[in-house]
């Protein structure tokens, strides 16, 4: 029986300020069982605020950080997880997956496994990758078939399906988009003589992945329609008319 809120365990002696009783010995190391494992859990919420900044990668997290640390994860469940992680942030073709999946150091057979599961349900599409590429490169950075191809190879891409996709160009909208390009670069190379004008844009071409024959046609054709617009070559009738006599 207690005294008071305060008086300390029944049938015991002690001081009537609860705070003041003495520990046993079992109740001091369940205080400091718990003491620690608050430590240990700040310590934990700390180095994970200071890792922060570098403790995750895109394709997971990064070595030694916070975030690595912890039992062993199913190998399968890994790999999809570095998967979708990749995929959501842009798309991705089999090879850089894999190559993701290797440096993070999961098993050969389960990112096999991953990577086959996620080819036959669609997340996983190289053809829809090269010609979504060809197209969204084309006409955004003015690439030709040449620099389309080394991009796609750079990836990882079978050689069969580059060729495909890059075939798919149409020729005359290579040759438009080669025109459109030495268009918008020739007002900054006037003044120059015509032997350098015509190399710094053959350059520009070349770099674009154009080969030599389309680059020196569409660069002679926009010098020559450029002269012509600044040195007519004759009066036009209207012109003859006017200064006709009745």
């Amino acid at each position: 029986m207690t005294t008071g809120p305060d008086s300390g365990p029944a049938g015991e002696a002690g001081p009537r300020d609860w705070g003041a009783w003495p520990d046993s010995e079992d109740t001091r190391r369940d205080r400091r069982g718990r003491g620690s494992s608050r430590g240990t859990r700040a310590r934990g919420r700390r180095a994970g605020r200071a890792g922060e900044g570098d403790g995750l990668l895109p394709d997971g997290p990064a070595e030694g950080s916070v975030a690595a640390r912890g039992p062993d994860a199913d190998p399968q469940a890994v790999a999809r997880a570095i998967c979708l992680r990749l995929l959501t942030m842009a798309p991705r073709t089999r090879a850089q997956l894999a190559e993701a999946l290797q440096r993070r150091e999961v098993p050969q057979e389960a990112a096999e496994a991953v990577l086959e599961r996620f080819s036959e349900v669609g997340l996983i599409d190289d053809e829809a990758f090269a010609e979504a590429w060809v197209s969204s490169r084309h006409t955004g950075r003015g690439l030709a078939r040449k620099a389309l191809a080394s991009e796609l190879r750079h990836r990882g891409v079978d050689e069969d399906i580059v060729k495909d996709a890059v075939e798919r160009l149409d020729p005359e909208r290579e040759a438009e988009t080669a025109r459109a390009l030495v268009t918008r670069r020739l007002s900054s190379t006037r003044g120059l003589d015509p032997a350098v004008r015509t190399r710094r844009l053959a350059g520009m071409l070349a770099r674009k992945g154009y080969g030599p024959g389309l680059a020196f046609r569409v660069i002679r054709e926009a010098l020559e329609s450029e002269e012509a617009d600044n040195f007519p070559s004759s009066p036009s009738s209207m012109d003859e008319h006017d200064y006709s006599e009745d």
